[in-house]
């Protein structure tokens, strides 16, 4: 079980790297994007064009509220994780990507302690990878991997906004 987490940019497009090479060495990937919700992201494109990967949001397009989460943001965060665990369970994915479920339970809008039972409880075929900031120290330390990207500089601090294919 893998975790990237951290205040800086790439925890995404880590686990879409390990989602490339696994997929190509012919196994079945499936991504599971929490709180996200919009149809541009350019990982959605490039999935479609990869044998074996598959991706789902749940999520809207909207910014979630950390003080006060939409209720359809949490009903949507929860769906999105009986959906992970359906998907786990089936023993038909060698590899399962929660992407931004770390920032789902920094938010509250799924219960940590589920993830612990899922995390403990998976089977040892599929490999678990959790990305988002602010993973929470029960998740860490029954990880078998951690990575902490780590912000040095940024060009959004300058002004600059995201670019197209590029990010932030």
């Amino acid at each position: 079980m893998q975790v990237y987490t951290g205040p800086g940019k790439g925890k995404t497009t880590a686990a879409l790297g390990l989602a490339a090479r696994a997929a190509g060495h012919g196994f079945k990937v499936y991504m599971i994007q929490f709180m996200k919700g919009r149809i541009d992201y350019g990982e959605l494109k490039t999935a479609e064009s990869i044998p074996n990967f598959e991706i789902k949001q749940f999520g809207r397009p909207e910014f979630v509220s950390k003080e006060n989460p939409d209720p359809e943001d949490i009903k949507l965060a929860q769906e999105g994780f009986e959906h992970a665990q359906k998907i786990i369970f089936s023993k038909e994915y060698d590899m399962v990507i929660l992407d931004e479920i770390n920032v789902a339970m920094d938010f509250q809008l799924i219960p940590i302690q589920d993830v612990e039972i899922l995390i403990r409880e998976r089977p040892d075929t599929v490999e678990l990878i959790l990305t988002g900031r602010n993973c929470p120290p029960q998740i860490v330390k029954i990880a078998d991997y951690v990575t902490e990207m780590l912000e040095i500089k940024h060009p959004y601090t300058e002004g600059t906004l995201a670019r197209k294919g590029i990010g932030w």
